[in-house]
């Protein structure tokens, strides 16, 4: 039986909390500031400190150096109402466990309980984790979100940058992968190397191996001077791989060999040069199947996605658009009119949009609205007009639910319970789809679907 120390104001959390740790079998204490939890550290002890951020008098993060003294080999788990990119990243780099975000999912707090307590089982010792360089304050981070699923980004962002594994953010185009992967490295041990972006699908096909591991000089036609790689260049630092499902076959297998062996050879030379890099590729793509179709290498998948951050696109976020918008205005604010500013109704039609293009779109828009209403407040008729989506996507799943309804209804005997037969076609793939996109957070996902989240968890069993 370990001791749960569980430390909140809200005595609804505080309850929840309390009970799924008894249902576990755990003792547990409870206390509502930083300073009474530190009381009953130093008298009775604690094997897991369950630590809000936002309390009266000390705050959770100054409590944290406390608490490592007082119970050095207790996990501590954060949870906060108010995240943001540099509370997640401070919290972890002051030696936090995991970083939960409010309203959690108990399931995922059960699961956060059980994997800290294991591993303090297993190792008798805290997760510590490496120091940093001090994060920039919220006022210069461009990752903006106060949703669910920004807040998991914003965890994930902070678990991997301290170490050195290479990660893989995937989302559609727009979503700001450039932006996750410059805060990874601000905030890593390679922080002080440089950074260097390698947009794959930008290369002349007939380039790519030169560019990315350079080559010497005679190597081919044009070649007059050695000629350094991105790889090499990126040597103490890391490398940024754009759209890395661009990556040409041929060159897939020397790439593979650079990472593995950290070396380079370039194109022409014999001897191989060392470099020591980390990695963050970025794609838009599918990559597992573009592994099943054979278009993209196995083995170097499993090399770039160590780490996976999944982002999610802004149509599942709206929550987040009025934020961004203001971001984007104050940006751009010194080259317009001082008091500008958004209206209720163009906020309104800001979230209303699908925005295919994400963030990237609503930047774009919101300077378009910005020349457009010079000195007065914007209204929806400055906002660019919408762009119609590619035709077919809806009418193909049309087609496609049709065909298949009136096949089983040609039958010779008509199957009963059609629509739950439909449902049980179509839920999973549609659970698994959104699960991913939000980096499984069921609260997250339960607001896409529009379901409640106590719905989502019967559904998944």
């Amino acid at each position: 039986m370990s001791h749960v120390l569980i430390v909140d104001d809200e005595e609804s959390i505080c309850w929840a909390l309390a009970r799924l740790s008894r249902e576990e079998g755990h003792e547990v204490s409870v206390a509502s500031s930083a300073e009474d939890a530190l009381e009953l550290a130093g008298r009775k002890g604690c094997d897991l400190v369950v630590l809000d951020i936002r309390l009266p008098g000390m705050d959770g993060l100054t409590a944290m150096a406390r608490f490592r003294q007082l119970v050095p080999d207790a996990p501590i788990v954060v949870i906060t109402a108010f995240g943001s990119l540099a509370t997640a990243v401070e919290a972890v780099r002051n030696g936090a466990f995991d970083y939960l975000t409010k309203p959690f999912d108990l399931d995922q707090a059960l699961a956060v309980i059980r994997r800290a307590l294991a591993q303090r089982a297993l190792a008798q010792r805290a997760v510590a984790v490496h120091a940093v360089r001090p994060p920039p304050s919220d006022a210069s981070d461009e990752l903006v979100g106060a949703s669910p699923a920004m807040q998991e980004v914003f965890k994930r962002i902070a678990l991997a940058a301290p170490s050195r594994a290479s990660v893989l953010i995937t989302g559609e185009s727009g979503t700001g992968k450039e932006l996750v992967a410059q805060a990874i490295h601000r905030h890593s041990p390679c922080a002080a190397g440089p950074l260097v972006p390698v947009n794959l699908a930008a290369l002349s096909p007939t380039l790519v191996e030169s560019e990315l591991f350079g080559h010497v000089r005679g190597a081919f036609t044009g070649a007059d001077f050695d000629r350094k790689g991105l790889l090499e260049l990126a040597h103490g630092g890391t490398v940024f791989f754009d759209e890395a499902g661009d990556i040409p076959l041929p060159v897939q297998v020397k790439l593979l060999r650079a990472l593995e062996q950290q070396e380079t050879t370039p194109v022409g030379a014999v001897d191989p040069r060392p470099t020591a890099f980390r990695v963050v590729a970025a794609t838009h793509r599918d990559l597992r199947r573009e592994v099943r179709d054979g278009n993209f290498r196995e083995d170097l998948y499993f090399r770039l996605a160590v780490f996976e951050i999944p982002l999610p696109a802004l149509r599942t976020r709206t929550d987040d658009i009025p934020s961004l918008a203001e971001r984007f205005l104050r940006q751009i604010r010194p080259a317009v009119a001082p008091g500008l500013g958004f209206s209720d109704a163009a906020l309104a039609d800001l979230r209303r949009r699908e925005w295919p293009g994400n963030v990237r779109e609503l930047r774009n828009a919101v300077e378009h609205a910005a020349l457009l209403a010079r000195a007065g407040p914007i209204l929806p008729e400055h906002l660019p007009p919408i762009v119609a989506p590619p035709a077919g996507g809806g009418a193909d799943l049309d087609t496609a639910v049709r065909e298949w309804a009136l096949a089983r209804l040609a039958a010779a005997m008509p199957p009963e319970n059609l629509y739950q037969q439909l449902l049980d076609l179509v839920e999973p793939p549609l659970l698994d789809a959104v699960l991913h996109r939000t980096g499984q957070n069921r609260v997250a996902a339960a607001s896409v679907l529009g379901i409640h989240r106590e719905t989502l968890r019967k559904k998944l069993g």
